[in-house]
């Protein structure tokens, strides 16, 4: 089950139906299982503030990824700030949406193993973005 949850934001996700699809489908590419997946949709001093408590760092991200996978049931809170897709969107000049589909399978693949910390891991996890997005 994948929810989405934005309490202390004015944001709402359009068509829930088409993104939990989407991902659902990301998940069955893996030849995985959807277990209970969690976006939460925050400011930017929202997600620094659980930076800052969880993972002891002091700036701000775009997205902040809690694996909860138990074997190949995929299951994770993933927040996300708003504030850093808008400016990201901005930077890499793309439409806020593409940006935010980016950015919520980019979780999604962190919990199903994918990395970012070298360069040829970000590489990897940038040519299976693209993959996804391709699905949506």
């Amino acid at each position: 089950m994948i929810n989405y949850f934005s309490e202390s934001l004015n944001f709402t996700l359009i068509n829930e139906e088409n993104y939990s699809s989407w991902i659902s489908n990301c998940i069955n590419y893996f030849d995985l299982d959807e277990g209970e997946i969690s976006y939460n949709f925050l400011t930017d001093d929202e997600l620094l503030q659980i930076n800052k408590d969880a993972l002891k760092h002091n700036y701000y991200t775009d997205i902040i990824t809690f694996d909860l996978r138990i074997g190949d049931l995929i299951s994770g809170d993933i927040f996300i700030s708003i504030d850093r897709v808008t400016e990201n969107a901005k930077t890499f000049k793309v439409d806020f949406q593409t940006e935010l589909k980016r950015v919520i399978i980019h979780g999604l693949l962190h919990i199903i193993g994918f990395n970012d910390h070298t360069d040829t891991e970000k590489q990897e996890m940038r040519k299976q973005e693209e993959l996804c997005m391709e699905k949506f």
